[in-house]
């Protein structure tokens, strides 16, 4: 590869592009074919969402079904490429009593990050006896003065910045609160200013940073410190959403055909959940199969998934260790009840929501009206989905309806034509040997250690 022929790559059109990729990585012509075949999103649409575009990466797009929300029914576009998921999150919603939910008001927070200009009024050395690095008693009072004259001009500030977003104010939005605090760091005592801003349905990372630039200088002026960081918050504690509901012992009974009862499952979903209340090692895996429904169907309607990560990660430790994202215990009738609370900063306008062709759809076929609709719909299959994979995980296994589906995958990986592969899938998993080995003995045995006739190849 010579990296000059990438020189203003940016420059270039999508067509100029793709030609200089299969150049300069070799592409043989299946490959140029999959660059350049354009799908649902079009090509001049993704050009626009991110930088230096060749292609396109399509995922599957899957309905998760039997969700009954606030009295509602939902059907729910997931997007991801994991086995197993939509069907869980299905089964979840199917054996429970149906969910309800409630969701903050769309408040997110801004930072602004206020330093002296003068760095020996934030740190002082040993000249006056306190240790390098120490803040000094002149510093403190300089910085707390300026915490208090933020406080003071509140009224006024916030007044200014629903000018910067009349739109926003206009549909009952706009900056609701300015909140200053002295931080002691180790480069000594900072002032974090917060911004709580009501976003309306949007995700609000554009509306609350330029909110902040405009503040910025205001608030230099008024402290005589110098604004560094200016933007928003992934940890959006004000706008959490939540989701309750019920699995009976009778329902989770029958979902097993007797074979566990649903008193047992109920006591082994207990253990499991304190389980990963007890250790963050497990914590961090029960959360992930909270995120495994949640992401997918962010995705599937243009949110930043990777905010919501961040966001609903930090909140797991929010003035506490690490821990579940879930609640699971008993009701008076010995049935399980499940909780969920998080943050969800979710847009229905705005960036890939209102871009994207597929987002769109997604939220035609979720049929949702508002963000905070949006926010309590997701919040329902995080709780589904953890809930199907405890379950999974206290009765089967979790490899076991996983590796039905995983199966199929290795069966194409190891040549497997269109009239072996559920064969060769079904194989795998009564030998409980889900594996391209094992795959590979399997299909020379089906063929009789014949030379395979055809090769199904997945690109």
């Amino acid at each position: 590869m010579n990296k000059e022929n990438f020189a203003g790559f940016y420059k270039k059109s999508i067509a100029e592009r793709q030609r200089i990729a299969a150049r300069e990585f070799a592409m043989n012509d299946s490959e140029k074919t999959l660059l350049t075949k354009e799908g649902p999103l079009p090509f001049e649409v993704a050009n626009r969402l991110i930088e230096n575009v060749i292609g396109t990466y399509p995922l599957p797009m899957g309905l998760a079904t039997n969700f009954v929300i606030d009295g509602k029914d939902y059907i729910v576009p997931f997007v991801l490429e994991e086995p197993s998921v939509v069907a869980a999150a299905s089964n979840g919603a199917k054996l429970s009593c149906g969910f309800t939910t409630k969701a903050d008001d769309p408040i997110m927070i801004g930072q602004v990050q206020l330093v002296s200009e003068n760095p020996s009024e934030n740190v002082i050395g040993t000249s006056n006896g306190n240790p390098a690095g120490s803040p000094s008693t002149a510093s403190n009072g300089n910085v707390t003065n300026a915490a208090l004259k933020i406080v003071t001009a509140k009224k006024e500030l916030l007044e200014f910045l629903k000018t910067v977003d009349p739109i926003l104010v206009k549909f009952g939005g706009g900056p609701k609160d300015l909140i200053s605090t002295v931080l002691k760091t180790e480069r000594g005592e900072m002032i974090e200013v917060q911004l709580l801003v009501d976003v309306r349905d949007a995700m609000g990372a554009n509306a609350i940073n330029t909110m902040l630039e405009k503040l910025a200088p205001k608030l230099e002026e008024l402290t005589g410190m110098d604004a560094r960081l200016k933007i928003i918050s992934n940890l959006a504690i004000y706008r959490k959403a939540s989701a309750t509901t019920v699995w009976t012992k009778e329902m989770l009974n029958e979902s097993t055909k007797g074979e566990v009862k649903g008193e047992e499952i109920i006591e082994r979903i207990l253990d499991a959940y304190a389980f990963a209340v007890a250790t963050p090692f497990r914590a961090t895996t029960h959360n992930k199969g909270v995120m495994n429904g949640i992401d997918a169907v962010v995705i599937a309607t243009g949110n930043d998934f990777r905010a919501i990560e961040a966001g609903a990660h930090a909140y797991a430790c929010y003035q506490r260790n690490y821990t579940p994202l879930t609640k699971y215990y008993k009701n008076k009738n010995g049935d399980l009840v499940g909780e969920i609370e998080l943050p969800l900063a979710l847009g229905l306008v705005g960036g890939a929501t209102k871009i994207h062709p597929m987002a769109q759809l997604s939220l035609k076929i979720l049929g949702v009206k508002t963000a905070q609709e949006l926010a309590r719909v997701i919040a329902s299959v995080g709780l589904s989905q953890n809930f199907a994979a405890l379950r999974a995980i206290v009765t089967a296994g979790i490899q076991s309806g996983h590796m039905k589906l995983h199966a199929k995958n290795i069966a194409v990986q190891a040549g497997a034509t269109e009239k072996e592969i559920d064969e060769v899938a079904q194989r795998m998993v009564e030998a409980r040997e889900v594996n391209q080995g094992k795959a590979e003995s399997i299909l020379k045995e089906i063929r009789g250690n014949a030379p395979p006739k055809g090769k199904m190849i997945i690109s």
